[in-house]
């Protein structure tokens, strides 16, 4: 049994703003520390039951937050910012199961830090459904066969993927009161739902069944203003619908998709605009 565990930073517990996920920010290095502890529950759990390989791939910002010499011994860990998969660099149909932990609510909804990708995305839409990162990550996943046997963050990200993900193992170690406070367990407490939560989704992991994405699937990124729009639609294969800030791509299957995202969003953060 192989177990990918992709660990973003915003759902992490304890975690209520910016100044805690921004590497140049103060309450950076405290948090790092509890998202590393956390990936390790989270392992330990799967390697008590059964899992033979967990693979973590550190899925925030520069991709580098992880604490290689503090993470459990017999992990693998990917990190670095220049993924071709991003947050599900290296999920591949020999997985059994994923985990989304430290995930968070998509651009516009309810939760603590709650975005798409980059700050300048307002909407994600695969064919006509809104995604955000976890619903994307988890068409990747259903891409190869494999199902997200649990989601972990704070309350909106578990709705969301509840919504999404039939008998989906959530574990909320936080719940938002505002886009920039939250009511949180303590870390060890959080640790200890970690495990007990992964054991269940192990345990039920026949009754979860991978999201299946659309063959084909039309992507369209709505962005917060048109400079941004403008930079997305530069990448071939790429318009502006007509009167909006809205940005479609025809792709070829949900990876190619995916790639598109990641092309997009990193050109639109090249425009200076407000």
């Amino acid at each position: 049994m192989k177990i990918f565990v992709s660990v973003d930073m915003e759902g992490i517990t304890g975690l209520p703003d910016e100044s805690y996920v921004d590497s140049h920010r103060h309450n950076y290095e405290r948090a790092r520390r509890i998202m590393t502890q956390e990936a390790n529950a989270i392992a330990a759990a799967a390697f008590e039951n059964g899992a033979q390989e967990v693979l973590i791939n550190d899925s925030h910002s520069k991709m580098n937050n992880l604490m290689i010499e503090e993470l459990h011994p017999d992990a693998e860990l990917i990190m670095g910012s220049m993924k071709p998969l991003s947050m599900v660099q290296s999920l591949d149909s020999s997985y059994t199961g994923a985990v989304f932990a430290g995930y968070h609510a998509r651009a516009g909804q309810p939760g603590v830090m709650s975005h798409t990708m980059i700050f300048g995305v307002r909407n994600i839409y695969i064919n006509e459904m809104a995604v955000g990162e976890l619903g994307f990550n988890a068409y990747v996943a259903g891409y190869y066969g494999v199902p997200v046997l649990m989601v972990a963050g704070d309350d909106g990200a578990c709705r969301e993927a509840e919504a999404l993900i039939p008998n989906v193992v959530t574990a909320p170690v936080k719940y938002s009161i505002s886009r920039s406070s939250v009511r949180t367990l303590h870390p060890e407490k959080a640790q200890a739902l970690l495990q007990e939560r992964m054991e269940q989704a192990l345990k039920n992991r026949e009754s979860i069944k991978p999201l299946t994405p659309p063959d084909h699937p039309v992507m369209r990124i709505e962005f917060t203003n048109y400079g941004e729009a403008e930079w997305a639609a530069l990448m071939p294969g790429c318009e502006i619908e007509e009167g909006t800030t809205i940005v479609r791509y025809e792709a070829k299957d949900i990876i190619d998709a995916y790639r598109a995202m990641l092309v997009m969003t990193e050109l639109a953060m090249q425009t200076t605009f407000c």
